[in-house]
């Protein structure tokens, strides 16, 4: 394949722009940084803004393939910054497959699409899009799956891909964040529930993607759908947060607070920073109680039969990889 990967810098961009070169294909990454380590392996890194439309296009350019991983992620900020990037990017990179004649488009969803604010309880792709999101986040990355799916037709093959909770070795994110807080001792565990959750492991993501990327087709199967991605694997939430504490040989989680001091807190940080107009996230938000306290598990049948994947991971095999690689230094290289 020539493929494009958006977000390269990112940790499922830059493990997905890996494993295509590895299998031998030509590889481009489009992100705002540079990426010496993609270089090196001889990855052409191209630099731009996914809101610059003449950016995209000219990445585009040579294409077969393109794997649109870039997104703006978070629990705060501003509407118009999430809804360009996650929604006017996504147009962007769309105009620029068909002016390029790019043949497929394998977009990163994510499962919050559905996120009600209630628990996901073994749901599937038949699942609608609530009538109110419970984040900007989600809000604008269903407006921007609706929006790929919709330009799937015979020029341009599109299909949508929902992987929850990616981790592994190489995370910059969700781990040092975990990590950190336990650090500080700024983690608590909320409430009493301990809901299942799923997760999946960098590698059966990426294997996702490269199966989607093969299949994908005007004719196939898979074109214009959207599929939930886990470890089918559902565990209860602190029970991953204290493995991966583990890993970093630190302590479970003992420290707790009762859910409707949670929200309290969470609804109070959210009015300091919005009043004092703060750009940065707050130490506590209602989405942030509510992903802790809820559960969101997923039925993965229709990727196993239709993308012919299986993750084949194991939480206890993963989370030994990623303590090897934080003895190895790096989660702080």
């Amino acid at each position: 394949m020539r493929a494009l990967v958006t977000g390269g810098g990112g940790f499922m961009g830059a493990a997905l722009a890996r494993k295509l070169r590895e299998r031998g294909d030509e590889v481009r990454v489009f992100g705002r940084g540079s990426y010496a380590d993609l270089e090196a392996v001889g990855i052409d890194c191209a630099k731009g803004d996914i809101t610059d439309f003449d950016a995209v296009n000219a990445a585009c350019e040579g294409r077969d393939v393109v794997f649109h991983a870039a997104a703006k992620v978070g629990l705060w900020g501003k509407y118009e910054d999430f809804e360009a990037v996650n929604v006017g990017g996504t147009k962007n990179v769309i105009q620029a497959c068909l002016r390029n004649r790019v043949t497929k488009l394998v977009f990163t969803g994510s499962p919050s699409v559905v996120f009600h604010g209630g628990d996901v309880d073994g749901v599937d792709e038949s699942a609608p899009y609530p009538e109110h999101f419970d984040s900007f986040y989600s809000r604008t990355k269903a407006e921007a799956e609706r929006i790929a799916l919709a330009a799937n037709h015979e020029r341009l093959a599109t299909v949508s891909l929902r992987p929850h909770f990616i981790w592994g070795p190489g995370d910059r994110n969700l781990l040092p964040r975990v990590v950190a807080k336990q650090r500080a001792g700024r983690l608590y565990r909320i409430g009493d529930d301990n809901k299942l959750i799923d997760t999946i492991y960098i590698d059966d993501c990426v294997e996702a993607h490269v199966l989607a990327a093969i299949q994908l087709s005007p004719i196939s199967e898979i074109a214009g759908k959207a599929y939930f991605l886990s470890g089918d694997d559902p565990r209860p939430f602190w029970e991953i947060v204290d493995r991966m504490l583990g890993a970093a040989g630190l302590p479970p989680v003992k420290k707790r607070m009762p859910k409707s001091l949670a929200y309290a807190l969470a609804a109070a940080c959210e009015g300091i920073w919005r009043t004092l107009g703060l750009s940065s996230e707050p130490p506590l938000t209602k989405f942030l109680v509510d992903a802790f306290t809820t559960a969101h598990w997923f039925d993965v049948s229709a990727a196993k039969r239709e993308l012919g994947w299986r993750p084949k991971v194991k939480i206890e095999d993963g989370m030994a990889r990623v303590a090897h690689w934080i003895k190895a230094g790096g989660i702080n290289a």
